[in-house]
């Protein structure tokens, strides 16, 4: 039995440069330990079982060696994936690495679970993998439909759960049905006795993985989490920055392609930002570690390989950007911060099912996460002025200005008087300061996550779909437990409601009009159910919304041209590309 806890680079696990090229363009740098431990054997055709704690990378694990060892001259079924339940389909579907155009062209998937059509049928035309569950497989095998004879892997995914579902009649009828010659790969959190009794029947000499979960007790450091919209993470970002008035800290990203976009948007709204990641030379690291620790930077945007060992001084907050993979990683995060017994503050921003991620970091390193509130557009404005106010009046007291007489007699001569005066000046200097306009974000419903774990699984959680509002009843959207609910396809976008369109309208905040209202006047005016309504973005002078594609037409034609707060309504559409 291998008992691994340590981390390879992808580079150094003989993977082909198809694969290294997928894995490194989507910024992927070091396997996780389980990865690490189980792709060498696995691509040596090896039966296996594995061990690990959820959010460990498994899926990977076993992915890439059983897509590396597919034969793409031919067209048959290779690879067969047993998993418990439709949504664990759907989970496996949305991992990173089943996604890049290098890997989709290595293979062909087909998926099935309870609840759908049988897709399975169509792998006459050619299916290199098939995932789906037990006893949809076994009724496509027997009704002659799904054929493996040419079978290489077959996988169960989370075999433990699967038992605990009782599938394992169909378990061993379908394990029964393969041909003798093929690797078996088994990943299980816990291994009791029918488990084992399965590995010794179906396996030849397997390999044992097993990774143990770490407790790690992380340190005495303020740790708060915002459940956000995947899309506002930016602008959430942002507006903590500049609400908590942060001048010096790391954000840490899962991958070197969101550090490289995260820099760009970051320097683009005036902050002084810079990366450091796997694809920089050492002389380029050292260079950015040197602007930094002179504080020539605000804001270090770095992978977790790049920042390890990194010894940086009164850092004012880690941001977790995107979430670790596991406890460990996240400890060693943020301890960046709080050194030398100054106080320290790690913010985790967590989007969609990634609160799931969150319980076992908090269960395995018995951290208290406090749930926070994201500052409201108002907040973040009274915020500023106070900031101001602050910095006026310091300035006052000690008379280190220019005095303006001359002007400012000009000014009160003409009629305006000082209110007015110093009201434009505050204003002109805001606008001048570079930093964009707030807008709204997107408030999903409260996780189930919290400063204790749950002890509840993912699945035993129930989501409800429902408008949520933050704090100050600013934000408002229709949450989705969906993390693609913004994929495009050609006719619209993909979201909780299907396919939609985006409108927008002539009238935002400025107009003094709340989420509130736009759903209402919608809602009532068109005369459509509350479902059909997606996403609601309130900004400054406009307001975007998006339809069910079926209502779209008849919003946009009885609103247009109708009184609303006492504006003549414009309704507009973005055209998505084809």
């Amino acid at each position: 039995m291998i008992d691994g806890m340590d981390k390879k680079l992808f580079s150094e696990l003989n993977l082909s440069d198809g694969m290294l090229k997928a894995v490194h363009g989507m910024g992927f740098e070091a396997a996780t330990p389980i990865q690490s431990e189980s792709i060498p054997p696995l691509m040596e055709g090896r039966d296996m079982v594995g061990q690990s704690q959820t959010g460990s990378g498994k899926t990977a694990a076993f992915a890439i060696p059983a897509i590396e060892r597919i034969d793409t001259s031919s067209k048959a079924t290779q690879v067969l994936i047993l998993c418990p339940t439709a949504n664990s389909r759907c989970r496996w579907r949305r991992k990173p690495l089943s996604s890049p155009a290098e890997i989709r062209g290595c293979a062909n998937c087909r998926y099935t679970g309870a609840g759908l059509r049988p897709p399975i049928a169509r792998t006459q035309k050619g299916a290199h993998i098939v995932i789906g569950t037990p006893g949809r497989v076994l009724d496509h095998l027997n009704k002659g439909s799904l054929n493996l004879d040419q079978l290489r892997t077959v996988i169960l995914d989370e075999a433990d759960r699967m038992l605990d579902m009782g599938f394992m009649d169909e378990i061993n009828a379908i394990l029964a049905k393969m041909p003798p010659e093929r690797q078996t790969v088994l990943f299980s959190a816990t291994v009791p006795g029918p488990i084992k009794t399965l590995i010794k029947k179906f396996t030849q000499d397997p390999v044992w993985v097993k990774i143990e979960g770490t407790e790690m007790t992380a340190p005495e450091i303020d740790q708060v989490w915002y459940e956000v919209d995947r899309r506002s993470k930016l602008e959430v970002l942002c507006r903590l920055i500049d609400f908590e008035d942060v001048r010096y800290a790391i954000v840490f990203c899962a991958t070197k392609m969101m550090v490289d976009e995260l820099v760009e948007h970051l320097s683009a709204r005036g902050y002084l930002a810079d990366k450091l990641h796997g694809d920089m030379s050492q002389q380029m690291r050292e260079r950015v570690m040197n602007r930094f620790r002179k504080r020539n930077l605000e804001f270090l945007v770095a992978t977790d390989v790049a920042a390890r060992g990194l010894d940086v001084k009164d850092i004012e907050v880690v941001f977790n950007y995107d979430l670790p993979n596991d406890g460990e990683d996240y400890v060693h995060r943020i301890g960046r911060t709080g050194r030398a017994g100054s106080k320290g503050k790690a913010v985790t921003l967590v989007a969609g099912r990634e609160v799931y991620k969150l319980q076992n970091i908090i269960r395995f390193t018995k951290a208290k996460i406090k749930r926070a509130n994201i500052p409201t557009v108002d907040q973040l404005m009274e915020q500023r002025a106070n900031a101001f106010y602050d910095q006026l009046r310091a300035t006052l007291e000690a008379q280190s200005y220019r005095k303006h007489e001359d002007l400012v007699d000009r000014l009160l001569d003409l009629g305006h008087n000082p209110t007015d005066i110093i009201s434009a000046l505050m204003d002109m200097m805001d606008k001048s300061s570079g930093k964009p306009e707030p807008e709204e974000i997107y408030a999903p419903k409260p996780g189930n996550a919290s400063g204790k774990a749950s002890g509840k699984s993912p699945r035993q959680s129930k989501t409800k779909k429902s408008r949520s509002r933050d704090s100050g009843g600013d934000d408002f959207s229709r949450s989705s437990d969906r993390p693609d609910s913004e994929e495009r396809g050609k006719k619209g976008r993909l979201s909780d409601i299907g396919p939609t369109r985006k409108l927008t309208l002539s009238v935002g905040r400025q107009h003094n009009v709340k989420p509130g209202d736009i759903l209402g006047v919608v809602l009532g005016a068109a005369d459509i159910n509350r479902s059909k309504v997606g996403y609601i973005k309130l900004n400054n002078a406009k307001t975007e919304i998006d339809l069910a594609e079926d209502v779209a037409d008849k919003v946009k034609k009885k609103l247009s041209g109708i009184k609303f707060k006492g504006y003549r309504l414009k309704v507009t559409e973005e055209l998505l590309p084809e």
